[in-house]
Order: C-alpha cells, then structure tokens, then sequence
C-alpha cells in the first residue's frame, strides 16, 4: 500500500494509530474504497482533520486516544474508541502501524463492535490517583 490519495472531501471512515512521534491514517469512502493512506507527525494530525468533512474516526482505546478523541469531537467527528483486543481480529497481514490502522477503519465499522466511552479530561484526573 503506497500513499494513496485521492480527494479528500469524499472521506466516510478513518482509521487512525497511534504512536509516539508518526502516527498512520487509513481512510476510505462510502463504497468502501481507500481514498488515503498515510504518516503524519504529531504536529500535523490536527491539521489534517480539521480540513476532513464531518466523518467516523476510529482509534485503539489507550490513555491518550482519550485526548485525541476529545480533540478530534471539536473537529465533528464521529469518535469511537475500541479495545485493542477486539480490533486485533481484523490485521490482515504482518504486524504494522499501516496494518493497525486498515484494521481499525475496518472495524470500526462494524455493527457488533463494542466501544469505549471517551474519558473527560477530569475523569481521566481522578482515574490517575487509583
């Protein structure tokens, strides 16, 4: 999978992993087809769903999906996080962050999916005294 990209506006669903420093986006349309797979930097990812329409964002549920997600919601997204476990089911091939990312647009769709309830920033406090 090279970097597809085609037009942007016609986005429905997008996966998205996580990671330190470069995170992966897999994104299709309403048939299904990839519109763009790609890397983006930490400093980028808000920039580049801020110029997305309204869409489904999935992500693995970790301690700072919480944050992006809230970030993401502020944009109109649609977030849904999703245990990692459940998600793992769905990577077709060898175990990558592009990999990850296809599997989580892929599962995010799917109707027996169960998801995650994104935390508030004060829960997420509260949580980290326990």
């Amino acid at each position: 999978m090279g970097n597809i990209t085609t037009d942007l506006s016609a986005v429905v669903t997008v996966g998205l992993d996580l990671a330190k420093h470069v995170f992966q986006v897999h994104a299709i349309d309403a048939t299904g087809r990839v519109v763009t797979t790609r890397a983006l930097r930490r400093k980028d990812v808000l920039a580049f769903f801020e110029s997305l329409p309204c869409c489904l964002v999935g992500l693995e549920a970790c301690g700072s999906a919480h944050h992006w997600a809230r970030e993401l919601m502020k944009f109109g997204h649609d977030v849904r996080l999703m245990p990692p476990a459940y998600v793992k089911a769905y990577v077709r091939r060898q175990k990558n962050d592009a990999a990850d990312a296809a599997a989580i647009c892929e599962a995010v769709t799917r109707p027996s999916m169960r998801f995650v309830p994104v935390r508030s920033v004060e829960n997420q406090a509260a949580l980290m005294h326990h």
